[in-house]
This record gives structure tokens, sequence and C-alpha cells, in this order.
């Protein structure tokens, strides 16, 4: 019988381990599926239709969800161009309407055009770009990014610009 210490168990160990992951990594793909970017450290984002751009009215939020279901946002226009604005007049924005504080809802407040978190009172401007303007909150408010195709008049959400509260990674 051989004496195997510690360090050589652990060292064979180790290179048996990478050699079964190398195994798996290189297992065929299913016809007609794409093999998984086993070295990416994103997920794609879905491209998701949000709203016509004649259906919004300045200043008065529509609700949705993106990425997923459980991802709470608002999509605004503004009546006025502003960074990161997209639309035929630059005037439409998007955020996630978790607070970046404690992940607590947000309300508009249409007479000050921002948005309000009632649980520790973070202000957030969504006329420049989400931007923390006041309280406890240190980020601004991820935004959604978004594309209007003229040719339909229609709104797609197709990325998130900083973390949803709560996550680790914005697709799940």
């Amino acid at each position: 019988m051989t004496n195997l210490s510690r360090r050589r168990f652990l060292k064979t160990g180790g290179t048996a381990a990478a050699a079964g992951a190398a195994m798996l990594g290189t297992g065929l793909a299913v016809a007609g599926e794409q093999p998984a970017n086993l070295g990416a450290t994103t997920l794609p984002y879905p491209r998701t239709g949000i709203a016509k751009v004649g259906a919004l009215k300045v200043n008065e939020p529509k609700a949705f969800s993106y990425p997923d279901d459980d991802s709470f946002c608002q999509i605004i226009k503004t009546g006025r161009a502003v960074p990161g604005g997209v639309g035929p007049a630059g005037d439409i924005v998007a955020y996630s309407t978790q607070c970046t504080h404690m992940g607590c809802p947000l309300n508009y407040d249409k007479e000050a055009r921002t948005f309000k978190c009632g649980c520790h009172f973070s202000i957030f401007d969504p006329e420049m770009q989400g931007q923390m303007v006041d309280g406890q909150a240190t980020e601004n408010l991820p935004r959604i990014l978004l594309e209007h195709d003229e040719n339909d008049d229609m709104l797609y959400a197709v990325a998130v610009e900083g973390l949803i509260y709560g996550r680790q990674c914005n697709v799940i």
C-alpha cells in the first residue's frame, strides 16, 4: 500500500477535475442549436417591444418589465431632448424603478419630474440619465437602453446600463 500525501492527492485530483471539465466543455451541440459561449461573462439581453412612440404622452410614465417579469421599469416621454433619449425628438428614456439604495419601489413625481423613493427619500433625475440627486442612494438608476424602429414606430428595450438592485447580473 502506497502512502499518498495530501499534497499529492490534491495535485492528482485537480488534474483529473480539470480534464473532466475540459471534456464536458467539448460536448456535442444538439442539432440546430448554437453552443453556449462558455467564456462569456454576460448573457445576451432580450429585445423586447415596450410601446409605440405615438402612444406615449409627455410626462406620463408607462410601466413595463425588463429584462424579465421581476424587474419593474418605467418609460417616460419627457417632451424635450435629453441625454440618452431616443425617438424622433430624442426625448424618451426608461429606467428600473427599484431604488439603488435598498430596492424600494420608486414613484414618478410628475410635478418635480423626478423618481422618488418613499422609503429613504432618494431622488433621481430621469432627464439626466437617472442621476441620483438627493438621499441615501449612492448610484444612479439603471437605465434601460432603447431602440426606436421608425418603420413600425415601436420602442424596444435592448439592454440595461447599470446593475438592477439585488442582482449579481441583470439577465438571469
